[in-house]
């Protein structure tokens, strides 16, 4: 045997930080629990995990690090009742599935609304709710903040909709599993909107919807691809012909692929 003291095993480093439960809400990306003054969005959901997702990547996910806005997820799980948490129950009247139950909802909402000032909505993802668009982005732009409750199962006790005084909103007409990817929607196409996320503002003010059309037609180098040429216009450098252009394009595409825009536009339009 050799004398020579063996090496201590270095410890393992998991590159992780370990996650525990708490009834406190747990913050994501960002550098301090709060910044006054900022916009900021609350998620009552089963999957806090789900959280930021998608919205952590690009410019969504590089703002929010910046503080430009903020997001807090608050799990539902730590109001369950019971030794097991329970946050569900049978719906009354019989029927599949489980509903969310009114206490456990009540306990998670009056903690998220605690110390709340200011204009913050209380919405409710779901399929029966009005339909998202641009002008309500734009609304909830504006807010101080907002608070979105991410149903499941079968939904939610309807009590509480109407206690809490609840806007539900719908991501379309259609039924998802959960309102988790609707709320991510619901924020990335908010957020986009605050000053200073994109960049650059004009792109906000160019885009579809924001002058009730859909967006014209955008190109870019190579000047040639696959025997099809950008529009000379746009190689013209006249500014006012290509605005004339795009809006033209515009109006030809939302008369054809939106009607029910085209119908609004022109509705408006001839009002003014």
């Amino acid at each position: 045997m050799s004398d020579t003291p063996s090496k201590p095993t270095p410890a393992k480093s998991h590159g992780r930080k370990a996650i525990r439960p708490t009834l406190k809400p747990r913050e994501l990306m960002t550098p301090t629990p709060d910044l006054a003054g900022v916009w900021k969005a609350k998620i009552l959901t089963l999957f806090p995990t789900a959280f930021p997702g998608v919205l952590g990547e690009s410019l969504t996910g590089k703002a929010l690090q910046e503080g430009l806005w903020q997001l807090e997820t608050i799990d539902l799980r730590q109001f369950g009742v019971g030794k097991h948490r329970n946050v569900d129950d049978t719906p009354a009247g019989g029927g599949a599935g489980m509903v969310l139950r009114p206490d456990v909802l009540g306990n998670a909402i009056e903690h998220a609304m605690s110390g709340i000032q200011g204009n913050w909505p209380l919405i409710y993802l779901s399929p029966r709710g009005r339909r998202m668009d641009q002008k309500m982005m734009q609304n909830l732009a504006r807010c101080d903040g907002m608070t979105l409750l991410c149903g499941r199962f079968e939904g939610v006790d309807e009590r509480v909709l109407q206690h809490y005084g609840i806007q539900e909103v719908s991501l379309g007409d259609f039924v998802m599993t959960g309102g988790e990817i609707a709320a991510q929607a619901l924020i990335d196409a908010t957020v986009r909107l605050i000053p200073g996320v994109l960049g650059n503002q004009a792109s906000t003010e160019e885009e579809s919807f924001s002058s009730g059309l859909l967006e014209h037609p955008q190109y870019t180098r190579p000047a040639e691809w696959k025997g099809r040429e950008i529009p000379e216009v746009l190689m013209s450098g006249h500014h006012g012909k290509i605005a004339e252009w795009r809006h033209q394009m515009s109006e030809e595409i939302t008369k054809t692929r939106r009607p029910d825009l085209w119908e609004a536009y022109s509705r408006e339009k001839g009002e003014s």
